[in-house]
């Protein structure tokens, strides 16, 4: 099962990832990479852990893996 997500309206998003590292289990985006080129589509966001405050950045089309991420913090 997948969500249906538009990119643009992720910022501040909150997730919780459903097989967590390293007590990593809470994340916030925190900033969505939008490319110079209105034409071309969003790819990335950048997730922050709560529990650690490390960032990352990933295509934020895994975030509609319902068996990875679960919208939300639970």
């Amino acid at each position: 099962m997948t969500l249906h997500l538009n990119p643009r309206k992720l910022l501040l998003s909150k997730w919780t990832a459903l097989a967590p590292k390293n007590k990593e289990k809470h994340f916030l985006v925190v900033r969505v990479l939008v490319p110079d080129d209105p034409l071309v589509p969003i790819t990335e966001v950048e997730l922050e852990a709560v529990y650690s405050g490390r960032s990352r950045v990933i295509a934020w089309k895994t975030l509609t893996d319902t068996t990875v991420w679960r919208q939300g913090w639970c």
